[in-house]
């Protein structure tokens, strides 16, 4: 297929119009936490892009971490309110959002959801005026009921909830959210950013890594639900097979020292110190994903999988956990491989597998870089979420994606 040229917006659909009066419009991005996810680099990617003659972008954080150091040094003015009191937070948000007049809060993650509709709450009682307050719904986590209840009484208070994929759609209907609007709208990457990634090589002489040996690279956040235990069981069955083949866990999380452990544990120590690497997080993930052979995501649950578009972004064989969203991007067999959850002999069969079958690597890398210039653009991603902004202000409701992802959605 054709892609983009240089400079060029990916995707195929038209800009939204224009805002009425040529006024900018104000949104206030509010992060739940400040750390890095998904989440957070789709909120870096959403305020990169918008366009600033159109755009008055705040953006709010309820905790600090590299995420808030990242915008501001972007120079994004970013301020952090943190406070585990939930109506004191939800206090001083509504005075900041009295200040600067906001017109759309864009809520990110459980937190900032329930904080938002009761700053929200309050700034319509000072002021009678409500901004129109839109939520993405990042994760497929699962709620307490107690949870549960909280969110099924603030969802009407909120114009329009944005799910990243279809199971998010499938969870939010299960929990009875579907009482609000509901668009989906895919995260996506910038392309050009992956595309035209080099330093492969620089990467693989940084951990002593020969050109020619087998390069299996994991990112994401070292959680629990990320699956890390899974691949890390499975690598002995691997580095068997294939002696000179090494593994790259990038990210940072609370699970760190327990997976070394398990490294430690489930590896001979020469093996374990000479073939696995934990390099925390890095800014350079483009360049890390040009070394790789192939790309790991052994998630237990996954609301979409970020780091699976960023890695067929930079033409990489993908295999990843037939869990949550990942099934909307990955065909197991067409353009990645799909595994069982919980399953470290079933992954390292296709970990082996790839590095063994060359041809079918490039194939099926070749087949998810061409999905993703199709279905995972970032600036169609801007066009669907701005023409929600526009609601705020008289938009077309024609503009809007509706649950399925296909615009002229309900209001």
């Amino acid at each position: 297929m054709t892609k983009p040229k240089v400079g060029e917006h990916c995707g195929g659909r038209a800009p939204v119009g224009p805002l009425p009066d040529g006024t900018r419009l104000r949104v206030v991005q509010l992060l739940a936490t400040g750390t890095n996810g998904g989440a957070q680099e789709s909120v870096v990617s959403t305020v990169l892009r918008l366009d600033p003659s159109r755009h008055e972008t705040h953006i709010v954080s309820l905790s600090h971490g590299s995420t808030v150091a990242r915008l501001q040094r972007l120079g994004f003015a970013t301020e952090v309110i943190e406070d585990e009191n939930d109506q004191r937070t939800a206090e001083l948000l509504a005075d900041r959002l009295i200040a600067l007049n906001a017109q759309v809060l864009h809520a990110h993650m459980y937190r900032a959801e329930v904080v938002g509709v009761a700053a929200l709450d309050l700034v319509e009682q000072r002021t009678g005026h409500r901004p129109y307050m839109v939520s993405t719904v990042h994760s497929s986590r699962f709620r307490s009921p107690a949870d549960r209840e909280l969110l099924e009484h603030i969802t009407p208070k909120i114009n329009r909830l944005i799910a990243v994929s279809d199971a998010i759609v499938d969870k939010l209907v299960a929990e009875g959210r579907d009482t609000t609007a509901i668009s989906r709208i895919y995260n996506g990457v910038d392309l050009e950013r992956f595309d035209e990634a080099t330093g492969g090589e620089a990467i693989r002489a940084e951990f002593g890594i020969p050109t020619n040996a087998p390069l299996a690279v994991v990112v994401g956040r070292l959680e629990p639900e990320k699956g890390h235990p899974t691949l890390i069981e499975a690598w002995p069955v691997v580095h068997h097979h294939f002696t000179s083949a090494h593994l790259l866990v990038v990210g940072e999380g609370s699970e760190r020292d327990r997976l070394e452990g398990l490294a430690a544990a489930h590896l001979r120590a020469e093996i374990c110190c000479a073939s696995v690497h934990f390099l925390g997080r890095r800014e350079d993930v483009p360049q890390i994903l040009a070394a790789a052979d192939v790309v790991v995501m052994p998630s237990y649950r996954e609301a979409q999988g970020l780091a699976i578009v960023e890695a067929l972004a930079a033409n990489r064989p993908v295999i990843a956990s037939n869990v949550g969203g990942i099934p909307e991007m990955i065909r197991s067999g067409e353009n990645g491989l799909l595994v069982p959850s919980h399953d470290p002999s079933a992954l390292a069969a296709a970990i082996a597998l790839l590095f063994r079958d060359r041809a079918l690597a490039d194939r099926l890398a070749s087949a998810g870089h061409d999905l993703v210039h199709e279905k995972f653009c970032v600036d169609d991603m801007l066009r669907d979420i701005e023409a929600i902004y526009l609601l705020a202000v008289g938009g077309t409701v024609s503009n809007v994606p509706d649950r399925t992802g296909v615009s002229g959605g309900s209001k």
